[in-house]
């Protein structure tokens, strides 16, 4: 078992031993530091990315060596080669006027800083994902230091060594660039606010929510999966984590009720990699894509609502034509938990999501949202446990009054009241009966918090590297030319191109570093050959999501493999028909951009684009599962598969044959279904 294996198992406190206690009083104050930055920003961003990079060092150097049997010699040199690489960190702050006076000119002793810190970030990104994401980076450093020994046209000028590290070890487009500036500021926050809200009970509240809605209709432990993983979506920053979190009970389910393995493991894995693409959080990648092309965050979301939704309608779809082509039926009503009584019991856990998603959308900075979003989650698990103590219903009326209205005071007084809100509640749980088991659910959250962001945050550290191979080379631009020259011939071909090497960089990498590595090299091609601003840079980002339930690699086929007790290879096929809608979209999006209100669209426009998009994924739906209200033979699923294709171009007489298609398939199925029922 790997390293990272082996640390995702970790489990730390106070009770546990030594080394356990001291990476969660890391995992503490590493949250803490963020959150004081963030609320108050003390400190310039340069200082900030410096040492949030040094805390990833020291908790993934201190991981390595807690996972080892014992502690001995080599567990000794992790710790230290980790509190090395945060102290490198200070070098940032105590130097920061001299290291933006000499920027270019570097020193002997800022070239050692600036090598070791990047030789740690290799190492740390290969403890924490493996090695798929260090070997493409690696890739992208030779090609820097060697290119210029290249033949023809990929050859550029060369550079020394010493401005190779400069760029990446201490540039704005190196391991502290834009990647790191979000994972330092928006993306901690968020995933620090999931994992309080996971930790208030929303993991059950979604779960029971979904039961009762859907699960006892038709194959409804699937549409379980579907829909709280969908809804599990909008917290988390991780699909893989999504497979692993409520895979655990949604893949026995479907089984038990008479899905295959595989079909199981597939609904579940492309379930949850549709979470990523689920506004307000979109696996963290919105906040990077607004930064990275000048977008208010608010576009992002809105461009990705409608073929979120298609995504999730696919995989419902999916899952309806399983069932029926089985015969599968759901779960017994009684054994259904009531959605309304989820809801009344666990309202309030909603109230922090709403407001974040209000703050969004009203045009407040996804900074300031996620702040104030983690202060009102925090204050109602503190909350909740001082009015269970108070009698009387009217009493915590009383007291949910007053403490929304003294919350309504930093409109005008700042963050500051929520920290002293939070304290006066500490205070109040240190004293009264069980609140000191609720402080602790909420020290756990900023210690979970901070290792869940550990995957995250070294993959942005280290794509930061790319980004400054290709800013000091032109790669990219290379590449853009490349596309761009097949392009004028065949669009169509530029796409395809382009969906492939999205498949191929994105197998293996989490979100985050698979976005910003696709959108450096393809995006701008696309945006050449006429393609809209958000729908070229969305076109990449999805097929980098699909990356993750591509074979051969497919990261969350193979995380549901345990669970399913299957290969992983077989719920990647799975998955692939599954998710049919996240290869079709982007192509759709393309050609009509209004799918992701982008362009001039309209209303007529928009609902048009949908109508066929749901016509085409219907048809998808019926070739892939062979059902459709009844079962089709191999010559009607060839026709609807045709149709579902000249649905996705766009063209008049395509889209015409298409309709036709799609009336006939239908209707086909229909006659053939109210045959059936009349024998």
């Amino acid at each position: 078992m790997s390293e990272h294996a082996s640390g995702a198992q970790l489990s730390y406190g106070w009770s546990l031993g030594p080394q356990a206690r001291m990476l969660f009083l890391i995992g503490i104050l590493f949250s803490a530091f963020q959150i004081i930055t963030a609320s108050f920003s003390p400190l310039s961003s340069t200082i900030v990315r410096a040492v949030h990079v040094g805390f990833l060092m020291l908790m993934t150097f201190g991981i390595a060596a807690a996972v080892r049997p014992r502690f001995d010699a080599v567990a000794a040199l992790l710790w230290l080669v980790g509190v090395v690489g945060f102290c490198m960190a200070f070098y940032h702050w105590v130097f920061e006027g001299d290291l933006i006076q000499r920027a270019g000119d570097p020193t002997d002793l800022d070239l050692v800083i600036g090598a070791v810190t990047i030789v740690m970030v290799f190492e740390a990104a290969r403890r924490v994902m493996g090695v798929a994401l260090p070997i493409i980076c690696l890739g992208f450093l030779a090609y820097t230091v060697f290119g210029q020994y290249l033949p023809g046209d990929w050859a550029h000028r060369g550079y020394a060594l010493s401005q190779v590290i400069d760029q990446l070890g201490f540039g704005t487009e190196g391991i502290y660039g834009i990647p790191t500036y979000v994972s330092s500021s928006y993306i901690f926050l968020f995933i620090l606010f999931g994992t309080f809200l996971e930790q208030a009970g929303m993991i059950r509240l979604f779960t029971d929510f979904a039961l009762g809605t859907v699960g006892h209709t038709h194959g409804g432990p699937a549409k379980v999966s579907v829909v709280s993983s969908g809804l599990m979506g909008t917290i988390s920053g991780s699909g893989v984590a999504n497979v692993v979190t409520t895979g655990q009970f949604t893949i026995p389910l479907m089984k038990r009720f008479g899905y295959s393995s595989e079909f199981a493991g597939g609904v579940e894995a492309t379930s949850s990699m549709g979470g990523q693409i689920m506004p307000p959080v979109m696996g963290a990648v919105a906040f990077i894509m607004a930064e990275t092309i000048g977008v208010p965050y608010v576009e992002i979301c809105l461009a990705a609502a409608i073929p979120a939704a298609l995504y999730f309608f696919t995989a419902f779809l999916m899952v309806h034509l399983e069932a029926g082509r089985k015969g599968l039926v759901g779960l017994p009503k009684s054994e259904c938990p009531d959605p309304i009584a989820a809801l009344k019991r666990d309202w309030y856990l909603l109230v922090p999501l709403g407001v974040l998603v209000w703050l969004l959308f009203s045009g407040f900075t996804p900074l300031f949202s996620g702040t104030v979003g983690l202060a009102l989650t925090a204050m109602l698990i503190f909350g909740t446990a001082v009015a269970l103590r108070l009698k009387g219903t009217a009493l915590r009326v009383v007291f949910w009054v007053a403490l929304a209205l003294a919350c309504s005071g930093f409109l005008k007084l700042g963050i500051g009241v929520f920290f002293g809100l939070i304290a006066l509640l500490v205070l109040v749980c240190f004293v009264i009966q069980g609140g000191r088991e609720t402080l602790k659910v909420a020290v756990t959250a900023l210690a979970e918090g901070a290792r869940h962001a550990l995957p995250v945050g070294v993959a942005c550290a280290l794509v930061g590297v790319i980004i400054g191979c290709l800013t000091l080379t032109g790669a990219a631009t290379m590449f853009a030319n490349t596309v761009i020259a097949l392009g004028q011939d065949s669009l169509i071909l530029s796409l395809v191109l382009t969906m492939l090497v999205c498949l191929l960089l994105g197998m293996g990498i989490p979100t985050i570093p698979n976005y910003i590595i696709t959108s450096s090299l393809a995006a701008p091609a696309l945006l050449e050959l006429g393609v809209p601003l958000v729908v070229s840079h969305m076109f990449v980002f999805y097929f980098g999501i699909m990356a993750d339930l591509t074979p051969p690699v497919a990261l969350a086929a193979f995380a549901a493999a345990p669970i399913a007790r299957t290969s992983g290879m077989k719920i990647g096929m799975q998955a692939l028909r599954i998710a049919i809608a996240g290869f079709v979209v982007p192509y759709m999006a393309v050609y009509a951009p209004e799918l992701m209100l982008q362009g001039d669209w309209t209303v007529l426009a928009v609902l048009y684009v949908v109508f066929k998009a749901v016509m085409a994924i219907i048809l998808w739906g019926a070739a892939s599962i062979g059902y459709l209200g009844a079962t089709l033979g191999w010559p009607t699923r060839l026709v609807a598969g045709a149709g579902a294709v000249l649905l996705v171009t766009a063209q008049p007489i395509t889209d015409e044959a298409g309709l036709l298609i799609a009336a006939l398939v239908v209707g086909t199925a229909w006659w053939r279904r109210r045959k059936l029922a009349t024998v």
